[in-house]
């Protein structure tokens, strides 16, 4: 039991000295404390310190101390409060581009590397969170895509805070084709080989994974989150393509991609901060080219497409709905074809938007997007045998898939 008027320290804090000698000046004792402190937890205290002091004594950072304060970060030995101090303190400072670019810089040094497949290619940065109100169309896109000849790049994990909503994982598990789990050598050979490639963060990068307990902690999104949107596992990649909700985040996107030396990027005010352009109200959308933007002001409407936003029910009920859109039919069809032919029309593969679209239907009605899902789910189901036979193939779990996703919000839904 302890002396009245102690506590246990929490997990990850060092008890308060209750010893100190009557002898030592009072001056030393910040110095004696901090000596017991490892070289990386004094140093994220000083980047911590840049950025949490307030307006008159604050500053930011500069972009390779950013660079290393995210390294100490994903650090194995990161004390689990500065890693949460730091993430909210960065959220309310709000991070410049300079620190973005650094951020970047880490990731593409520590995160693993997708090679160019010798075709175009498109990265997608969405909200890692997921999607709980309206039905994503993403996951159906890029099979779109990747029949039309693009390599497509996906990145995600496991449900996380502070959504917990359907992830693109889940998603296209559901459709047959779980990328989770798979050796870094496969993903690069599904690319390579079917143009679709998907970068699960607990499995592909570990590193980054260890944070979700600190972002869970603290309840906001952090700007790793902002970062998430930008990254690409495949730096060779041709084309951004990056969700926004609030104006100042697409600024954000534009600058920092630009410090990095990203060419091409399209940013989209999608659906719950993704990629997905809304069917039944005005879509806004940038692309920059070098140093040229072109504003982007859209309505499906205009293109015969009147579906209203289809809602987001439970992981079964969008497994029914992504069938059938593969198929040409149910709700979800409409939304394919407008973020379809958006995104072969911006990807050079259509003159026009109405030529897209209409590129859109014409592979979805000639069965070239079910069949590129089918040689997919082939290649996997082929493997699995094999893993079967020596026991390494990763087994997911998870909730029911009936559940509402707003009830169900941790865990792994089974396939349909």
């Amino acid at each position: 039991m302890l002396p009245c008027g102690e506590s246990e320290p929490s997990p990850g804090m060092e008890p308060a000295d209750t010893h100190l000698d009557p002898e030592a000046p009072i001056g030393e004792r910040r110095r004696l404390r901090s000596d017991r402190q490892s070289a990386n937890e004094r140093r994220l205290r000083e980047l911590l310190a840049a950025i949490g002091s307030g307006e008159r004594t604050g500053r930011n950072l500069s972009r390779e101390e950013a660079a290393e304060a995210l390294e100490l970060l994903l650090a194995e030995d990161v004390n689990p409060a500065q890693a949460g101090a730091f993430l909210i303190a960065h959220r309310l400072r709000r991070p410049q581009p300079q620190e973005l670019a650094g951020m970047l810089d880490t990731y593409q040094r520590l995160g693993p590397k997708l090679e160019a497949a010798g075709r175009r290619s498109v990265s997608f940065g969405v909200p890692f969170d997921g999607r709980s109100r309206t039905a994503p169309v993403l996951p159906l896109t890029a099979l779109l895509l990747a029949a039309a000849g693009l390599g497509v790049v996906l990145q995600g994990g496991d449900p996380m805070p502070v959504k917990y909503g359907l992830t693109q994982a889940e998603a296209l598990a559901a459709l047959e084709l779980d990328l989770r789990g798979l050796a870094w050598p496969r993903v690069q050979d599904l690319f390579k080989r079917h143009g679709l490639a998907l970068l699960h963060q607990p499995h592909h990068f570990p590193a980054a994974e260890r944070l979700v307990p600190v972002r869970m902690a603290i309840g906001k999104r952090p700007p790793i989150a902002t970062l998430e949107l930008l990254w690409s596992c495949c730096p060779d990649g041709d084309l951004q393509v990056s969700g926004f909700v609030h104006a100042p985040t697409e600024a954000l996107i534009h600058d920092s991609l630009a410090s990095v030396g990203t060419a091409e990027v399209i940013t989209i005010k999608g659906l719950e901060g993704g990629v997905d352009l809304p069917i039944s109200r005005v879509a806004i959308a940038a692309h920059r080219r070098g140093y040229a933007t072109e504003r982007l002001i859209l309505q499906a409407r205009d293109y015969g497409l009147r579906s209203p936003e289809p809602e987001l029910h439970s992981l079964a009920v969008w497994c029914q709905q992504g069938h059938a859109a593969l198929q040409g039919e149910g709700p979800l069809l409409e939304s394919l074809l407008w973020n379809g032919g958006f995104q072969l029309w911006r990807s050079g593969l259509a003159d026009d938007l109405a030529a897209g679209v209409a590129a859109a239907e014409r592979l979805v009605r000639e069965g070239a997007v079910e069949a590129i899902r089918r040689e997919i789910q082939e290649d996997l189901d082929h493997e699995a045998k094999d893993d079967r036979r020596t026991g390494d193939r990763w087994a997911p779990t998870g909730v029911e898939t009936s559940t509402p996703l707003r009830e169900a919000r941790t865990g792994k839904p089974r396939r349909c």
